[in-house]
C-alpha cells in the first residue's frame, strides 16, 4: 500500500512513523547508560556477603542490602522533586557519580563499620538515577507505547543485572575483590559519559535552589500511585531476601560461580520483558501484574524446595519470567496513574516502595538466617506467602476501584481511571 501511495503521502506516512517510533538516538543512549549503571553496582552483589565475612562482619549480611536500600528510599522524594524541577539528565548524573566514587572507596574503608557506611552511601545512586531515567523514558515515548518502552529499557537494565554479577564473580576469582571495586567505578564512569550526549527532556527546567530540598510531608509520596506503592513493598520484600541469601544458598547446593543464579534469572527476564510490555499496552497493566505475582509465588516455593543446583536454576528461570512481566507493568502503571507534571514524584513513590520492600526483606532475612543454612528454605517459603499478600491486595484494590486499566491519553492521570 505504501508503494502505491503518492510521494507526498509517502513522506507523511514515513515522517509519522519516525515521529511515533521509540527507537531514536536519545532512547538508545538512556538504555545504554542504564545498562552500564546497572552492571556497575550489581557486579558487587554476589561477592559482598563473603567479603563482609572476611572483614569479621558475617552477622551483618542482612545489612548489605538493607543499608543500600535505606538511603535509596530516603533519597527518592528528593530525586523525584529534583527530576521535576532541574531536569532528568542532571539527576541521572548524580546517581552515576555516587557509584563512581564508592567503587574507589571500598578498598580504602576495610573495617566492618567502614564497609557498612559505604553501603549506606552507595544507596544514593539508585535513589537518583532510576527515578530520573523512568521519567525521561516517559517523556520520550508516546503514551500508548509506555509498556513496550519500559520493557525495552528494563531489558537493558536487566542485562546489566545479568552480566554484572557473572563478571564480578569472574574478576574476583581470577584477580581480587579490589579489582572488582575498581571495575565497578569504570562502568559507572562510562554511564556518566553517555549522559553528555543526551538532550534534556524537561521543558520547564529550573536552576537548582536549596529550597527544592525542603519537602513537605504531602510531597514525600504521590497519593495518585498509592496502590503501586503497596504492591511494590510487598512484592519486592522477596527480592531483598533473594539477593541476601542466594549466594550462600547456591554455594550450599554446589554452585561455584555465585553470580550464575543472577545471570540465569535475568536472561529469563530479558526473554519476556519486551513481549510483556506490549501485552500490558494492549490488555492493561493489572492482568499482567496478577500473572506475574502468581509466578513469583511459585518461583520462591521452587527455590526453597531446591536440593540441587539444577532445581535452583529452574527457580531462577521462573523468577526471571515473573520479574520480566512485573517490572515493566508496574512502571507503566505508575505513569498511567500519574499526572504529567508529577511523573518524577510518581516514579519516586514507586521506587520508595521498591526500596522499602527490598530493605525489609533483606533485613528480616538476615536477622532470621544468622548463617544457619537450613533456615534459608523457610525464608523463601515465607517470601512466597508475602507475594500472595501482594496479589490479594491488588485484587481487593481492583474490586473497590474498578479495573485499573491504563490511561487513554487524556492526561487525566488517576482521575481519568476511576
Amino acid at each position: 500500500m505504501l508503494l502505491k501511495a503518492k510521494p507526498a503521502i509517502k513522506y507523511i506516512i514515513i515522517k509519522n512513523a519516525f515521529k511515533n517510533s521509540i527507537y531514536n538516538t536519545q532512547f538508545v543512549l538512556v538504555c545504554l547508560s542504564s545498562f552500564l549503571f546497572s552492571a556497575s553496582f550489581n557486579m558487587l552483589i554476589p561477592e559482598l556477603p563473603s567479603y563482609l565475612s572476611s572483614l569479621g562482619g558475617g552477622e551483618y549480611k542482612g545489612l548489605i542490602i538493607a543499608l543500600f536500600t535505606l538511603t535509596a528510599g530516603i533519597s527518592r522524594p528528593f530525586s523525584g522533586i529534583l527530576t521535576d524541577k532541574i531536569g532528568r539528565v542532571p539527576v541521572m548524573a548524580i546517581g552515576s557519580l555516587v557509584c563512581f566514587f564508592c567503587g574507589f572507596l571500598y578498598p580504602v574503608l576495610t573495617s566492618v563499620s567502614g564497609f557498612l557506611f559505604l553501603r549506606l552511601m552507595h544507596g544514593f545512586s539508585t535513589g537518583f538515577k532510576p527515578t530520573a531515567t523512568s521519567a525521561y523514558v516517559a517523556d520520550l515515548v508516546p503514551q500508548n507505547r509506555w509498556g513496550e518502552a519500559m520493557g525495552i529499557h528494563g531489558l537493558c537494565f536487566s542485562t546489566g543485572m545479568a552480566i554484572g554479577p557473572a563478571i564480578g564473580s569472574t574478576i574476583t576469582q581470577y584477580y581480587s575483590i579490589n579489582v572488582l571495586f575498581y571495575c565497578s567505578s569504570v562502568f559507572a564512569l562510562l554511564s556518566i559519559l553517555i549522559l553528555f550526549k543526551m538532550k534534556e527532556s524537561l521543558a520547564s527546567k529550573q536552576t537548582f535552589k536549596f529550597e527544592f530540598l525542603k519537602i513537605a510531608k504531602s510531597e514525600l509520596i504521590n497519593k495518585q500511585v498509592l496502590p503501586v506503592l503497596w504492591v511494590s513493598i510487598l512484592s519486592y520484600m522477596s527480592f531483598g531476601a533473594l539477593v541476601t541469601l542466594v549466594p550462600d544458598w547456591g554455594g550450599h547446593l554446589g554452585l561455584k560461580n555465585k553470580g550464575i543464579f543472577f545471570m540465569v534469572f535475568t536472561i529469563a527476564s530479558l526473554l519476556i520483558r519486551f513481549l510483556a510490555g506490549r501485552v500490558s499496552d494492549k490488555y492493561g497493566r493489572t492482568p499482567v501484574l496478577k500473572v506475574s505475582l502468581v509466578l513469583l509465588t511459585i518461583s520462591f516455593i521452587c527455590i526453597g524446595f531446591a536440593q540441587t543446583g539444577f532445581m535452583l536454576m529452574v527457580g531462577a528461570v521462573l523468577y526471571g519470567a515473573a520479574t520480566g512481566m512485573f517490572s515493566p507493568a508496574i512502571s507503566a502503571w505508575t505513569i498511567d496513574l500519574s499526572d504529567a507534571d508529577k511523573r518524577g514524584r510518581s516514579v519516586a513513590t514507586m521506587y520508595i516502595g521498591l526500596e522499602v520492600g527490598i530493605g525489609l526483606g533483606a533485613l528480616l532475612a538476615g536477622w532470621f538466617y544468622q548463617d544457619v543454612i537450613f533456615r534459608v528454605k523457610y525464608i523463601f517459603y515465607g517470601s512466597a506467602i508475602v507475594n500472595v499478600l501482594a496479589l490479594l491486595y491488588l485484587l481487593i484494590y481492583l474490586r473497590k476501584n474498578g479495573s485499573g486499566l491504563r490511561a487513554t491519553g487524556n492526561g487525566l492521570g488517576a482521575q481519568g481511571l476511576d
